[in-house]
């Protein structure tokens, strides 16, 4: 039996782009659902097949496609899912909303059919090497990580993270102790040649310690140069 194609959900309301984009992937091997609201794209969402990664357009007739990104982040069942922003607007505050809101990537238009390709697969490669780690559990002080199962916690409060905040954590986690650059981290996060700016790492890092607790201060700043996790000798070396 051949493997099952990927399945993408492409939210856009136009039309003619909508068609364009899905063609263009059944035509490189991939499974397409195409939703033109973002009521409809939720919807979609929540639908069997479950989409393995989310093309999610901006600008969308009844929500902006940051609203629909933050609620599929939300999500339980649907929070891991990849999600790709595509839109016409350039602008950085744009792309650092947007991974505000959790986008793993951020494609603006007009795309080539084969960029766009590349970029799904190359997202859809860094999401499924977050589960075949060989070290199926890291431990630093308070912070505890099984990659096998995508879970965290600090302390005995298990974290709810987005797909990148995991893998920054996991990165830091695993390099506790060695200053990472901010160019180290967009290669290892987001991925090399991605289009990500030095405060789209910093806000990322800012959210994370925001998320994870009496943690937070383990992530220490080195100025000019990027972040290091460091543990106290009171929280144990581990």
């Amino acid at each position: 039996m051949a493997p099952m194609s990927d399945v993408i959900l492409i939210v856009e309301d136009e039309p003619d782009i909508a068609t364009t984009i899905s063609y263009n992937l059944r035509k490189s091997g991939f499974e397409t659902v195409v939703a033109h609201t973002g009521q409809d794209g939720l919807r979609s969402a929540n639908r069997s097949p479950t989409p393995d990664l989310i093309l999610l357009d901006l600008m969308l007739p009844d929500m902006s496609g940051h609203e629909v990104c933050a609620q599929l982040r939300e999500s339980s069942r649907l929070g891991s899912i990849p999600i790709i922003m595509l839109t016409a607007r350039g602008e950085e505050e744009d792309r650092v909303k947007g991974f505000e809101n959790g986008a793993d990537d951020y494609v603006t238009k007009p795309f080539s059919v084969r960029e766009l390709v590349a970029r799904i697969r190359a997202v859809l490669r860094r999401s499924r090497q977050d589960t075949e780690e060989e070290m199926a559990s890291l431990r630093a002080g308070l912070i505890r990580m099984d990659l096998d199962a995508h879970r965290a916690w600090s302390g005995t409060q298990e974290l709810e993270l987005t797909a990148i905040e995991y893998r920054l954590l996991s990165v830091l986690v695993k390099r506790k102790g060695r200053v990472q650059s901010r160019e180290q981290l967009i290669d290892e996060v987001w991925g090399l040649g991605t289009a990500i700016t030095h405060r789209t790492v910093d806000v990322h890092v800012k959210r994370l310690r925001g998320k994870i607790g009496e943690a937070a201060s383990y992530i220490d700043t080195v100025w000019g140069v990027g972040y290091r996790l460091v543990v106290p000798e009171s929280d144990g070396t581990t």
